[in-house]
C-alpha cells in the first residue's frame, strides 16, 4: 500500500512540476510577445497549466517503460508524446467546452491547429530537460516522499487541486450554458453564476476561444 501510495505521489508531483514550468514558459512567452504580463491559467486558482503536467506524466510512464537516455532519441521520442497530448487536449476542450485555448493554424506543418512541427520541437527540448533535470530531482526525492510532513503535504495538495480542477471545469461548463442562454437549473448553478461571472472568467482565461 506505501508502494502505491509513493508512486501515486511521484506521478503527482510530476504533474504539478510540468504544470508550474508550463505557466511559467507561458508568461515569458507572452511577455516577449507582447510586451507586457499577462495571465496564462489552465485552471482558476494557482499558477498551473494541466496540459504541460499531463505532457509530464507522459514522459514518466514512457521513459520508466522503455530506459531511453540517448538525447537525440529522447527528443524524437518527447515531440511525439508532447504533440499526442496537445492534440488530445485541445481535442477534448473544443468537444467537452466549445473552446479552444491555442490554434496553430497559421503556423506551417501544423496537424488541425491543435499542434504544429514547431511546438512539438518545444516538447522535444522539454524532454531532454526532463531527463536532464527533471527526472533526477523526482529520482533525489524517493526517500523524501516517505516523510509524514511530506506525504501530508501532498495529500493536502492533491485535494486543492482536485478541487482546482473539478471547480474549473464546473464553471467552464456553466459558462458555456450561458452563453447559450440556458438558465440555472439548481443551487450549484446559480452559485458557479454569481462567484464566477463571464467577466471573472475572461479575466483568467483570457487566450480562449469559442468555436
Amino acid at each position: 500500500m506505501k508502494e502505491k501510495f509513493k508512486a501515486i505521489e511521484k506521478v503527482f508531483l510530476i504533474f504539478i512540476i510540468g504544470s508550474i514550468c508550463g505557466y511559467i514558459f507561458e508568461t515569458i512567452v507572452v511577455l516577449f510577445q507582447k510586451g507586457h504580463f499577462e495571465i496564462r491559467q489552465g485552471v482558476i486558482y494557482g499558477p498551473f497549466i494541466p496540459v504541460y503536467g499531463l505532457g509530464g506524466i507522459m514522459y514518466y510512464i514512457f521513459f520508466e517503460k522503455v530506459q531511453v537516455r540517448k538525447l537525440p532519441q529522447v527528443f524524437l521520442i518527447s515531440m511525439l508524446l508532447g504533440g499526442v497530448t496537445e492534440y488530445l487536449c485541445s481535442w477534448v476542450q473544443e468537444m467537452w467546452f466549445g473552446t479552444i485555448s491555442w490554434d496553430y493554424s497559421y503556423l506551417p506543418f501544423n496537424l488541425n491547429g491543435r499542434t504544429s512541427l514547431l511546438h512539438c520541437t518545444y516538447w522535444g527540448i522539454a524532454g531532454i530537460l526532463y531527463i536532464k533535470f527533471i527526472l533526477p530531482l523526482i529520482e533525489k526525492l524517493d526517500t523524501k516522499l516517505e516523510m509524514k510532513i511530506v506525504q501530508s503535504f501532498t495529500i493536502i495538495l492533491m485535494i486543492f487541486m482536485t478541487y482546482d480542477l473539478t471547480i474549473s471545469a464546473l464553471a467552464a461548463d456553466r459558462q458555456s450554458e450561458r452563453i447559450e442562454n440556458i438558465p440555472p437549473s439548481n443551487k450549484l448553478e446559480k452559485y458557479l453564476d454569481k462567484r464566477y461571472p463571464d467577466e471573472y472568467m475572461d479575466k483568467i482565461f483570457n487566450n480562449r476561444k469559442y468555436v
